[in-house]
């Protein structure tokens, strides 16, 4: 789009999570290139248990890590923050100081919030009203869906301008994949192993009615393929261990999800708390449909390409799943994924909204 871009990005390092990386990652800054812009990392080694003082650090980190920014290119026309926590905090205080608008993309969902500050941030109500704070003075506030308002409005109102821009996806990556009708239909999955959070306990229960109820009549066996983050530990191993023809494939980078997506006749994701999942918008890039629930945003439900059953209900996100398998990939699925997620598509609205 012309427009000159550089990225500060602050990482924090658990100490048992991230426990080699922890002691090793590079304690000055560390300078690259990626895909043809300049990123300046910064690793801030947290203290267990210990949340505000790691965000006041993370805080602090970054601000002297824009400071050095200034002093190198000069004083930037806009900050933009991706999410509140901890970036919105952090430009929220140098937008002031250097007298200019900050917009925070917001793709948190209250159950990611919840997750990390307990059930109604009792212990962290301060952190909750700094957040607030940084939001309604934001130039905007950008959520990746309508819905995402209304679902943090319990946690910081909805006294602040915002208007939604989806998630961006390579539409020039995930793309258009013919595929050819075989005996098995393959659905796939993908999400990190959070049991519950992505409703892989409904998940199995489901592929043990498909068995039984479903498949028979359609005349064509099933497989499930699912990855992510710990999808090949023992947890999920111990889950699915009674269901045949599921796969799990654990971790996955970029071109093995594309090829799992190219693969595969449709994608199943039966989350009980979504933002706006990503690996919708790709699945639908590549022309598959898609059965997921109610808790997916609407502007991601297109026509004919997205069934939607209601949350942890086995049986009707079984019926789904047997539907689905009468829809066929489609190429105008994709073309509607570029038309909503593109990155020219974006970065026009995003180029609108910083000049408005």
């Amino acid at each position: 789009m012309g427009h000159e871009v550089r990225v500060v990005s602050v990482v924090e390092l658990g100490a048992s999570k991230d426990r080699s990386f922890y002691l090793t990652a590079p304690w000055r800054e560390e300078r690259r290139e990626l895909e043809g812009v300049e990123v300046f990392r910064y690793y801030l080694r947290a203290v267990p248990k210990a949340v505000r003082y790691n965000i006041n650090q993370w805080v602090k980190l970054c601000q002297e890590a824009v400071d050095r920014y200034v002093r190198r290119f000069g004083k930037p026309d806009v900050l933009h923050a991706h999410c509140c926590k901890n970036a919105g905090l952090a430009a929220k205080e140098i937008a002031e100081r250097l007298g200019i608008p900050y917009f925070i993309s917001e793709h948190l969902s209250s159950g990611l919030f919840e997750r990390d500050f307990g059930k109604g941030w009792q212990r962290h109500a301060w952190l909750k009203e700094q957040m607030r704070q940084a939001y309604e003075d934001a130039a905007c506030v950008l959520p990746v869906s309508r819905e995402l308002v209304d679902d943090l409005a319990p946690f910081f109102g909805k006294d602040y301008r915002w208007q939604a821009v989806s998630n961006i996806i390579d539409t020039n990556f995930f793309t258009f994949h013919e595929r050819t009708q075989s005996p098995s239909f393959r659905f796939c999955c993908l999400a990190v192993a959070d049991i519950y959070g992505k409703g892989y306990d409904v998940l199995a229960a489901v592929m043990e009615k498909l068995k039984v109820e479903k498949v028979k009549r359609l005349n064509r066996t099933f497989e499930l393929h699912i990855a992510g983050l710990g999808t090949d530990l023992r947890p999920m191993q111990e889950l699915f261990a009674h269901v045949p023809n599921v796969h799990l494939h654990g971790h996955l980078d970029k071109h093995g999800v594309r090829d799992l997506l190219w693969q595969s006749d449709a994608l199943v994701l039966p989350s009980r708390s979504e933002a706006q999942p990503l690996v919708i918008l790709e699945a639908l890039a590549t022309g598959i449909p898609v059965v997921t629930t109610e808790c997916v945003p609407e502007s991601l439900r297109i026509p004919e390409a997205c069934l939607i059953a209601p949350i942890g209900d086995a049986k009707v996100l079984a019926d789904k799943m047997h539907e689905v398998m009468h829809i066929a990939p489609s190429q105008a699925f994709s073309d509607a994924v570029r038309q909503m997620a593109s990155p020219a598509v974006i970065a026009q609205k995003l180029t609108e909204l910083f000049l408005s």
